[in-house]
């Protein structure tokens, strides 16, 4: 076999493929043997039936047919494997020649594939960044035990008229344009007053309603089939309940933890905010890192890979996120305030990171010989399963029936990758404090931690490439 490789552009190359018909009997002799066990003839047993009689019978075209189906993959394979060329996606096979007669001529093709475009990173040294910096105060502490103590708060229904911060049990009728849709009547609607998990405008409504009493208001529907049209919007309140919060006090502290006093809780509640904030700042880093290498390397985007990308984001978003909820793309829009140019150009700006990303830590992976151990993949493994709502051996084993086991790899190499960019860049809190995510305590852990759930995003929708 000899092929040629062809550079088009930055990220697409032409192959041109010359097969001997030496090198391609194999190929014809599998043919042959698979229509025999394919085809029954008077005469012959299955599977004995001589090639000059299928020929006959079926035609010799149509083993050369199958012929070429068979060798087309594994000489393109072949090609590319001596060209060391990194395909994309699947290719463009064209003027395909010598089917007529592959003795004669032998087997000649094109393809066209996309390739990785060259990438040159910079010293990573050079990234710096600025971070909010770990502060845990007084009224963090507080509204965090409020949010415990709302934890174990307790209800009564009372007769008066609602109030913020009351529960209030709600029937409710949308119509829109002086029609109730399908879906426009709700009963029993348990809604807490200022929780803004409603509808825009009902608190005003319910405020100063007693039980049995109604209002109407008008306001913009969030969800079903109606989505983003203006409604006018009938709440009837049939109960009102008064929320008690237990005392914060020591017994309160026992009731809730495993503390025997309150001050005990608090201080345990500022350990578990600083944690978090610890989190929150090791996700920022990384996230403005990752921009800013982004931002320090200039690629060519493949053509198809982008307009394959672009399409699969649509795809989802229509057919796996709206439709489930009753809506589409026209109600979607409306909701959100945008044209259908500014939602494609925004599609494709995610796209365009989406591959940038990949391409960039795949880059740093090769070239810092980044490695993923047993231990690694599994810890990657269960936190997706938990993620996915499965347990991790349901998810492991759809992972292995879907062949997707160097998929995960990817995503925790290019986790460790973009980890190594952290560490190795300038991280300052608005106070002017260097972090060092290079050390061996809690915060390494921590930046590793939220890097890994970085990484598994960064990426997501072109592990196609």
């Amino acid at each position: 076999m000899k092929s040629a490789v062809e550079t088009l552009n930055p990220t697409r190359v032409r192959l041109t493929v010359e097969v001997p018909f030496e090198e391609l009997k194999p190929s014809l002799d599998a043919a042959y043997k698979k229509i025999n066990q394919q085809v029954t003839v008077p005469g012959f047993r299955k599977g004995k039936i001589p090639a000059r009689v299928i020929d006959q019978r079926f035609g010799r075209a149509a083993v050369l047919e199958e012929a070429v189906n068979d060798a087309l993959p594994r000489f393109y394979t072949q090609a590319v494997d001596e060209g060391k060329i990194e395909v994309l996606g699947q290719p463009d096979i064209t003027d395909i020649k010598g089917v007529e007669d592959l003795a004669a001529s032998g087997l000649t093709f094109t393809a066209e594939v996309d390739v990785r475009p060259e990438i040159t990173l910079p010293e990573f040294s050079e990234i710096s960044v600025e971070v909010d910096p770990i502060e845990v105060t007084d009224e963090d502490i507080e509204k965090s035990l409020e949010q415990l103590r709302e934890r174990f708060s307790s209800v009564k229904d009372v007769e008066r008229a609602a109030a913020a911060g009351d529960i209030v049990v709600v029937d409710l009728e949308a119509k829109v344009d002086g029609e109730v849709p399908e879906d426009g009547t709700a009963t029993g609607v348990s809604y807490e007053i200022g929780s803004g998990r409603l509808l825009d405008g009902i608190d005003e409504a319910v405020i100063g309603l007693s039980a049995g009493e109604s209002k109407t208001f008008e306001t913009e529907l969030k969800g079903g089939t109606q989505a983003g049209k203006s409604s006018e919007v009938t709440v009837t309140v049939t109960t009102v309940q008064e929320k008690e919060l237990p005392a914060l006090d020591d017994e309160f502290a026992q009731l809730a933890s495993e503390f025997d006093t309150l001050e005990e809780l608090r201080g345990d509640s500022r350990k578990r905010l600083e944690r978090m904030k610890e989190f929150d700042q090791a996700t920022q880093a990384q996230e403005r890192v990752l921009d800013a290498l982004l931002e320090k390397v200039e690629i060519e985007y493949p053509g198809k890979l982008l307009a394959d990308e672009v399409e699969t984001r649509k795809h989802n978003l229509e057919h796996h996120q709206l439709e489930p909820i009753g809506q589409n793309l026209d109600s979607y829009l409306a909701a959100q305030g945008k044209t259908r140019e500014e939602f494609d150009q925004e599609t494709e700006d995610q796209a365009k990171k989406g591959i940038k990303t990949q391409f960039v830590l795949d880059e740093i992976v090769a070239k810092e010989e980044v490695g993923v151990n047993q231990e690694e993949l599994t810890e990657h493994l269960i936190r997706r399963a938990a993620g996915s709502g499965l347990t991790p051996d349901q998810f492991a084993q759809q992972v292995v029936q879907g062949n997707q086991v160097s998929l995960l790899v990817g995503e925790v190499a290019r986790g460790k990758a973009l980890a190594l960019v952290v560490e190795a860049a300038t991280v300052t809190d608005t106070t002017g404090k260097v972090i060092d995510f290079d050390e061996e305590d809690e915060t390494a852990e921590t930046v590793e931690a939220a890097v890994a759930v970085e990484g598994e995003a960064a990426a997501e929708g072109t592990e196609q490439a």
